[in-house]
């Protein structure tokens, strides 16, 4: 019997509601109870992971990140859940896959320029390019096969859901819920190229930089980022965007994928 190393994928979401569904599709499972955190542990479509969620915010989620590495040995990392959007093309329903990601609220200047968390030299966090366009992939099977599908006529009536787009570039995040359009005006003038503002992302990154894992962020969008960004949020994860994230996992996993080894008998 000869085995391959078996890599590990850590799921994280920062509320319950966007990880709906996966771990009940685990084999295996078992619960870890660690720093105020259930750690799902088991098989999700042949792949050896964990699902966590993180609560929101960027220390919740880079405890989370950090844990998943150091106690679970998590080899590679994948965040999935809402996000608003970041600009008039991104719509309520689209997906976004993060390039890279940025902390808007980190500012350190005169000592240190603006944007750039200290000490590292980087303001922007770049995902790990295999694993994104995999990611990806994923999202354009889930849009083309899956999404009409999925996710029930009356929910897309009542967010005016056309044929999702899946886009690819800068996520922004910060402690803070994005609610104001002179905000996300703001944040775009900042961040040329912002395609989606939400809370945990960058943190993630940051602690997958500095410990060497490859991550991927995938976002849906569930608001425009302005005044009615709390209207119906709730509904819309439940109903929208957690069967997004259950099925674009899913196919993530079922397809070959060479940083996802399994164990070979």
């Amino acid at each position: 019997m000869n085995h391959h190393k078996i890599k590990r994928l850590g799921i994280i979401s920062a509320l319950h509601e966007e990880q709906e569904g996966l771990v009940q599709a685990m084999e295996g499972l078992a619960t870890v109870t660690h720093g105020m955190r259930d750690y799902a542990v088991g098989r999700l479509w042949g792949i050896d992971a964990v699902c966590v969620l993180s609560r929101i915010g960027k220390v919740a989620a880079a405890m989370t990140a950090t844990m998943l590495v150091e106690k679970f040995g998590v080899t590679h990392i994948l965040f999935t859940g809402v996000a608003g959007s970041g600009g008039p093309s991104v719509a309520v329903g689209d997906i976004v896959v993060a390039e890279s990601l940025v902390q808007h609220d980190m500012d350190a200047s005169p000592l240190f320029p603006r944007f750039e968390v200290p000490l590292t030299g980087l303001a922007h966090f770049t995902s790990d390019a295999s694993l994104s366009t995999h990611l990806a992939g994923a999202a354009h099977d889930f849009v083309a096969g899956d999404f009409l599908d999925v996710i029930e006529a009356d929910e897309r009536r009542v967010f005016r859901l056309q044929q999702p787009s899946v886009h690819r570039g800068l996520i922004a995040s910060g402690d803070q819920f994005v609610s104001c359009r002179d905000h996300i005006g703001r944040l775009g003038t900042n961040h040329p190229g912002l395609l989606a503002v939400e809370m945990e992302g960058a943190a993630v990154a940051q602690v997958c930089f500095e410990l060497g894992v490859p991550f991927a962020v995938i976002r849906t969008i569930s608001d425009n980022a302005n005044e009615d960004a709390a209207h119906d949020f709730m509904r819309f994860v439940k109903s929208v965007a957690a069967r997004y994230a259950f099925h674009i996992v899913r196919r993530f996993c079922q397809q070959p994928h060479p940083n996802l080894a399994v164990k070979a008998l």
